[in-house]
């Protein structure tokens, strides 16, 4: 049995799934579909056509479902679609898609989303993602699994992240960070292999130095970045992970690459 402030406010329409507390002044549009077991502790709106998967926890004056900040949306019946399990902290928004974009935001199970994060239109968000306080992503970013996105970090339109990354804070995204990757800095560069990431997921010794040695001949040995990618090629049977960074490179054509400093640019920097 659902448990509903007296203070709420749910439109005809809404279906509200068994178990689910709503609790004082939230505001429920009538589009909105409501898993089973959802809290909704204080002050949240949830609008547009969007669905919130079973168990998630909303914190205080979040907007889900909101219109996409696109100034070509008309009003289109657009969606935002919110896996199971997702804690979503005080004033997070995310917003429905754009009809040029697919008309879908969809946001995995299992996610963390501190205070004030932002998920853009038609974006991707794969499962057990964190966002930090204040991450935000610009419209139509693909974010793969279990990715780390520090506080006051953000990334550009279109950027796409690789599952097990991690963004380190107040990091700016303009080019796709590859799968396990090491990201951070104002104009965020490549700094090494998430490691600890890695190690959470169970990456045994071998696997993590074979995956190191890749990294190393691909974006920091001699020669130009196709002719270093051309010879790594063959490496993509030696490991699921070399594989899945293959892989996501070949298929980016939206921004550049995220690439890592050089010998050269150190210099420069220091």
């Amino acid at each position: 049995m659902s448990k509903i402030d007296p203070t709420a406010r749910i439109e005809d329409g809404a279906v509200i799934g068994d178990g689910v507390t709503i609790g004082p002044y939230c505001v429920v549009g009538p589009n909105v579909t409501i898993g089973a077991d959802c809290t909704l502790q204080a002050h949240v709106n949830i609008g547009g056509h969007t669905t919130l998967g079973t168990g998630c926890k909303v914190f205080p004056f979040a907007s889900l479902g909101g219109a996409p900040q696109d100034l070509g949306y008309r009003d289109e019946p657009t969606t935002l679609e919110i896996g199971d399990g997702c804690i979503i902290r005080e004033s997070v928004t995310m917003n429905v898609g754009t009809l040029k974009g697919g008309g879908k935001t969809r946001v995995g199970k299992s996610g963390f989303f501190m205070a004030y994060s932002h998920v853009g239109h038609d974006c991707i968000v794969g499962d057990n993602a964190i966002f930090a306080n204040s991450a935000t992503l610009g419209g139509h970013c693909e974010i793969g699994d279990f990715v780390y996105f520090g506080g006051l970090s953000a990334a550009h339109q279109f950027v796409r992240i690789g599952s097990q990354a991690m963004i380190g804070g107040v990091s700016g995204l303009r080019g796709d960070v590859i799968p396990y990757g090491l990201v951070s800095g104002q104009f965020a560069r490549l700094e090494g292999l998430n490691v600890v990431g890695m190690r959470r997921r169970r990456f045994t010794h071998q696997r993590l130095q074979l995956v190191r040695e890749f990294y190393q001949k691909l974006f920091h040995s001699s020669g130009i970045f196709a002719e270093r990618l051309a010879a790594v090629q063959p490496m993509a049977s030696a490991d699921p992970a070399i594989a899945e960074i293959l892989t996501f490179i070949a298929a980016g054509d939206k921004r550049p690459l995220c690439m890592a400093y050089n010998k050269s640019d150190r210099l420069q920097v220091e």
